[in-house]
């Protein structure tokens, strides 16, 4: 158990729908009483039309930050394939500043491979990429800090992913929310092992907020990610209809653990 509260995120993928339905689809979500808008980093839909509707990221970001008042927003997650490490740092700094300190920098090292076809990226492998992100974290942070004016606050950073050699061990190192995917019994282990990351770097694992991916209705899985040291839980829903059904359900959870 954990003495942070539960937080209750929704990643409103950018595919599928017109631009103007994404929008309500961010108010609505946040008037429901999402505590984290997300969307993702991608260039084409991931399921259903494979070249369907779709829409760009960061740009998406800066509307929101504009659009939306209390939740914070972030990209679940970043490519950081995509961008200029010191480039990415500015854009997160910036609409940190549109949204008034709302923003939570998602970051992960890459996966679609349709992406990186397309748009003229490099795929390389698994490893190479998390090569680079381990390159680009200490870049991100060191253009933050020189960055006139300075974010409105220590912009969190997320990082998804379980590689338990590579992705646990950068968690550990830079990270102040960690993304997990999979069941329980998957982040239990998970969990164990970014432990055994941070005793090596000489990080306290209490710093981390752990976040996981879930489906389907609380009671199903959200007790037990709880027990784990689980405290942001997040739902996803895609276009060109949003269905906030499972988010409800989540938010009404929260506030019944939260009291």
């Amino acid at each position: 158990m954990t003495s942070r509260p539960v937080r209750i995120g929704v990643q409103i993928q950018p595919q599928h729908a017109d631009y103007a339905s994404i929008r309500r689809a961010a108010a609505e979500a946040e008037e429901i009483g999402a505590d984290i808008l997300f969307n993702w980093d991608h260039f084409y839909p991931l399921y259903g039309e494979p070249d369907g509707l779709h829409f760009e990221c960061w740009t998406m970001l800066a509307a929101w930050a504009e659009q939306t008042s209390r939740a914070e927003i972030g990209a679940l997650v970043t490519c950081n394939s995509y961008r200029n490490p010191e480039l990415l740092a500015d854009m997160a700094r910036t609409v940190d500043h549109i949204g008034d300190g709302r923003l939570i920098l998602g970051i992960g090292s890459g996966w679609f491979e349709k992406d990186y076809d397309e748009y003229g990226y490099e795929f390389g492998t698994a490893g190479g990429r998390l090569d680079d992100l381990a390159d680009a974290l200490p870049r991100i942070e060191s253009r933050l800090s020189k960055l006139n004016p300075a974010p409105t606050r220590k912009i969190p950073v997320l990082i998804g992913g379980g590689g338990e050699k590579k992705t646990l061990r950068l968690v550990a190192k830079h990270a102040d929310i960690w993304h997990s995917f999979g069941d329980v019994e998957t982040v239990e282990r998970k969990t164990g092992i970014l432990r055994e990351h941070c005793a090596t770097v000489g990080r306290d694992p209490g710093e981390i907020e752990i976040s996981s991916g879930v489906r389907g209705k609380p009671a199903d899985s959200g007790p037990a990610l709880l027990d784990l040291g689980v405290t942001m839980f997040t739902v996803g829903t895609g276009g060109p209809d949003y269905d906030f059904t499972e988010l409800r359900d989540w938010v009404a959870w929260r506030d019944e653990v939260n009291g």
